[in-house]
């Protein structure tokens, strides 16, 4: 019988496939050999607000997957999309989360809490003080900064007050896991002992993306069969600016460089009209694919592009989709300025460009078209970057030594 307890709190969980839900999985997959870990989160339905198959939306849901004990909680469904329905859906979790945990009296010696959502951290802060357990924030994104940059937030006495609540809950932490090193700089600033924080990046698990197998939607099989193919896989939200590739594909319409995006979010319906508006054949979305497609999808690439808004605040975000793209031996076709940039120049795999700038978006794309030696180049170079820094199995046990040593603590 396993001595130590985990209670990890997670607004998403596979079967959904963002980063928050992949990096949660993998790292208590992994934890799971050694101790016991439960997971309380929603029933799967991101990003289009609609339940998975094979799930049905009810009070209480447990279940075991690959060794992680997983509660579902009910669910208060919503697309992606509007800024205070979001809220209320992650309210409603936040609130659930804490009756559950009060009233159950599940056992646990630790309470990890992942943002984003925010609210997910403030769940983990009042579990944290109702049991008395100390409180491991996970450090995913800058919020509500995140969302003001965006433009989803401008009311400026609501955002005076989230940042109150925010700057508590790191002072609340018993210690703070960073995917970045800027955001540890950001919190540092703000008068966070730097001792209080620990980075452990995003990364990928190798085993994973080794195995590839046939694409299960044809039609996206038949779309990546030839030309020079660039591909974006994630949301396509208010933040990814997906536009700046719709853009793009329209002044390469009349070569044979070609577009694919797969995925989801608030902004999918309006780049669908934005591509059916420019009468464009050389780009087209997909809907979300299963996790083990994208390995497959991956390969068939020959650029693996990704992409932020042209904002500050985004120069500290990493987005854990560059490490799929190296650990595939894709050159990655960077649009993200900042310590995302640097990783990619560091691993001399890949090639930049100013993000929400489609000119050089395709000067960048005709600079190394049909190279490929150079292509070649600089997967091998991302391939051997990623095992040697970003495996996720080592970043799991450095993580994990860091829980033992808080609830020894």
């Amino acid at each position: 019988m396993k001595e130590r307890k985990i209670l990890f709190l997670s607004h998403y969980f596979p079967p959904e496939v963002n980063a928050p839900a992949n990096r949660t999985y993998d790292h208590c997959k992994i934890w799971a050999k050694e101790i016991d870990v439960t997971v309380i989160t929603n029933f799967p339905n991101h990003p289009d607000g609609k339940i998975f198959k094979g799930y049905k939306n009810k009070l209480i849901q447990k279940e075991n997957v690959d060794g992680i004990n997983v509660i579902r909680l009910w669910t208060f469904i919503t697309p992606n999309e509007g800024f205070i329905l979001r809220t209320l859906n992650y309210v409603i979790y936040m609130f659930e989360s804490i009756l559950y945990v009060t009233f159950s009296r599940i056992k646990f010696d630790v309470v990890i809490a992942t943002t984003p959502q925010f609210f997910c951290g403030l769940a983990g802060k009042y579990i944290s003080k109702i049991r008395k357990r100390p409180l491991i924030l996970e450090l995913r994104d800058i919020w509500p900064e995140s969302i003001v940059a965006v433009g989803a937030l401008t009311n400026k006495t609501i955002i005076n007050f989230l940042e109150r609540l925010e700057l508590d809950l790191y002072k609340y932490a018993t210690k703070i896991i960073s995917v970045t090193k800027s955001f540890k700089d950001n919190l540092v600033k703000r008068g966070i002992p730097p001792k209080k924080i620990e980075v452990i990046y995003n990364g990928v698990s190798i085993d994973q993306f080794t195995n590839h197998t046939a694409i299960i939607n044809q039609s996206l099989s038949e779309f990546l069969r030839d030309g020079f193919k660039i591909g974006y896989i994630g949301t396509i939200g208010m933040a990814h600016s997906i536009i700046t590739l719709v853009k793009a594909a329209a002044l390469l319409k009349d070569t044979d460089v070609k577009f694919v995006v797969v995925g989801s979010g608030a902004e999918r319906a309006k780049i669908e009209k934005e591509i059916e508006t420019l009468k464009l054949n050389n780009i087209k979305i997909f809907p979300l694919q299963p996790k083990k497609d994208i390995p497959s999808i991956i390969n068939s690439l020959d650029l693996f592009c990704v992409h932020l808004k042209k904002n500050k605040l985004f120069e500290s975000v990493i987005p854990s989709k560059i490490f799929e793209g190296m650990i595939m031996r894709k050159p990655i076709l960077m649009g993200v300025e900042g310590e995302s940039r640097d990783i990619i120049e560091d691993a001399k795999c890949g090639i930049s460009f100013e993000p929400e700038n489609e000119v050089d978006l395709v000067s960048k794309i005709r600079s190394i078209y049909e190279n490929k030696g150079l292509l070649n180049q600089l997967g091998g170079n991302g391939y051997t970057h990623v095992t040697k820094n970003f495996d996720r199995e080592i970043l799991a046990q450095k993580y994990l030594r860091i829980i033992n040593e808080v609830i020894q603590s």
